[in-house]
């Protein structure tokens, strides 16, 4: 398992998956993909793949205490104005 595989992409935009990277995957006929675009190239994941890699970039971030201090700043601007 070298993690590499050559494919092409084919009528209609079409590519396919290597039956052995299928088989390791879990994918069968229908399985939902999503094609993400990055700077460092595109990258094709489950839709559980895709959930699992955004939580582990968010673990730790406070959104919530970002977005309210952000709203407190801008109540203030607004309010000096």
């Amino acid at each position: 398992m070298s993690g590499t595989y050559k494919v092409q992409v084919g009528d209609r935009g079409r590519i396919v998956v290597p039956s052995e990277v299928r088989e390791r995957a879990g994918l069968s006929e229908g399985t939902p993909l999503v094609l993400l675009e990055t700077p460092g190239g595109l990258v094709l994941m489950t839709r559980e793949q895709l959930r699992d890699r955004v939580r582990a970039e968010l673990d730790g971030l406070d959104l919530v205490s970002d977005l309210l201090a952000d709203r407190r700043r801008a109540s203030a601007t607004e309010d000096a104005s």
